[in-house]
């Protein structure tokens, strides 16, 4: 899949989905931080690309617009379908973490991570 005559394939379709060549970043992980709304400049700072990539990967997405929208959401649905998955398989190990106390002496960093657990769930 070229951008262009004079370009190289700078989108690969791999096991893994669109991919940027010479990366194991996704289309979908660009895709992430765009449905995000961060900016293309905040993009850079998040994934290892360059500028170039990441221009390749915003106008493959731009380009293929319906195609890429619609395998970005099979992705989301295969990866929340993976995560109810590990989530019911590990409930009961989970509950068995949680309910072990605190190891003495650390009472009070427990009781500090319970307030900001609740704190960050306030937020959410």
């Amino acid at each position: 899949m070229t951008l262009g005559s004079t370009e190289q394939t700078a989108i690969i379709r791999t096991e893994r989905g669109l991919t940027i060549a010479g990366t194991r970043i996704t289309i979908y992980d660009v895709m992430d931080h765009l449905v995000a709304g961060r900016p293309p400049e905040l993009v850079l700072n998040w994934l290892p690309l360059t500028k170039n990539q990441l221009e390749s990967a915003l106008s493959y997405i731009e380009t293929n617009r319906t195609e890429v929208e619609a395998e970005y959401q099979e992705v989301l649905k295969t990866a929340e379908e993976i995560q109810q998955y590990w989530q019911e398989r590990n409930r009961d190990r989970l509950s068995q973490i949680a309910a072990i106390p605190p190891k003495p002496g650390q009472e009070a960093l427990w009781k500090k991570l319970q307030v900001q657990k609740a704190k960050h769930a306030v937020e959410s």
